[in-house]
């Protein structure tokens, strides 16, 4: 017998930042095919510039290092119940993150941003009226964990992303606002495509997990999910990790 979760999001109003791919794009198919509005956005200006099947969802384009299309984005919302911070990359533009422009470039965008936007939607997620209360995920990795030399400014952003997320915890639980982090371990997903073209690297990788396998996008996405439900309503400003046990060698 496989036993299998099922979700209800009827009704729920819900934002993904970086929802045209990967982890992002299974967490908006998950939430889309559970009864949710879906809002994602991306850096291009439209859906036919993706390959992906983004039908029955909102798209807005967003540059996640402009204040400006930040608070563009905010000011078309109102209302909203889940906001997911998927949204990043590592080198960004190509920079090498041991540098000072490029560790900067890597903070800019997957802390800074984020935090800017989630904070710019505060309104709107006060508004919310879901069971459980609203609720914010932001994805955060292995990497605020662990030492990964070749991207130190993508940890270190990382690792402000599970700081950010318990002080607003706190600072939001009174409006009744739940703040939680994800933090994947190595995932299949366009991010993490190049390293197969190393054979050597994938070994080193798959030597770190006791699982021996990378995850898969959609395994992410329901833990996603389950953290904005009305049964994670005591949960908030927690960390789950999502890593096949490799935090723990």
């Amino acid at each position: 017998m496989t036993a299998r979760v099922s979700f209800d999001f009827t009704g729920t109003a819900v934002l993904i930042t970086g929802g045209t791919s990967g982890i992002g794009h299974a967490t908006a198919t998950l939430f889309r095919d559970a009864g949710a509005s879906v809002a994602i956005t991306g850096t291009k200006p439209t859906t036919a510039d993706y390959e992906a099947d983004l039908s029955g969802m909102a798209y807005h384009q967003l540059q996640i290092t402009d204040e400006r299309s930040i608070d563009a984005l905010a000011q078309k919302f109102t209302h909203l119940d889940v906001l997911v911070n998927n949204a990043g990359a590592n080198f960004p533009g190509g920079l090498d993150e041991s540098q000072p422009d490029g560790f900067d470039a890597s903070v800019a965008l997957n802390l800074t941003g984020p935090y800017r936007l989630t904070v710019a939607l505060y309104g709107a997620l006060k508004s919310s009226t879901a069971a459980g209360g609203a609720s914010v995920v932001n994805l955060a990795s292995m990497s605020a964990l662990r030492a990964v030399p070749l991207v130190p400014g993508y940890g270190a952003a990382k690792a402000g992303i599970v700081c950010i997320t318990r002080n607003l915890a706190v600072k939001w639980a009174h409006k009744g606002i739940r703040v939680n982090a994800v933090a994947p371990g190595t995932i299949d997903t366009p991010m993490t495509a190049p390293m197969h073209g190393a054979a050597e690297l994938v070994e080193s990788e798959l030597a770190h997990i006791p699982l021996h396998r990378f995850g898969s996008a959609g395994e992410i996405a329901p833990t996603i999910a389950f953290l904005c439900t009305e049964q994670s309503g005591y949960t908030s400003g927690a960390l789950f990790v999502v890593d096949g046990a490799s935090d723990c060698v």
